[in-house]
């Protein structure tokens, strides 16, 4: 049940903004570092592909070993999101 919650309320919080910054949209606070909108947006997107990687082996009631190679993988997604942020930061600061 906390997984389904979880995966619930990661997807209508973490979603829309990204898919909205793909698409075009840049919200109000963020104009100033326009530069790096783009590498933000895939940097959340990482995130919210984490949280999938961890919630739904478990909501499949996976086997163990299953469910640690997601986590594993779940920390390639943290690594790549954090390295998505670091360019975002860099690519505002050269401007």
């Amino acid at each position: 049940m906390y997984h389904w919650m979880a995966l619930a309320v990661s997807t209508a919080v973490m979603l829309p903004i990204p898919l909205a910054v793909l698409a075009g949209w840049t919200p109000p606070w963020m104009r100033k570092k326009q530069a790096g909108m783009r590498l933000r947006a895939y940097g959340v997107l990482c995130f919210y592909a984490l949280m999938l990687a961890n919630g739904v082996p478990r909501l499949a009631d996976a086997s163990t070993e299953t469910v640690v190679a997601c986590m594993n993988v779940g920390f390639g997604f943290i690594a790549a999101a954090v390295l998505l942020f670091l360019l975002a930061e860099r690519k505002d600061s050269q401007r």
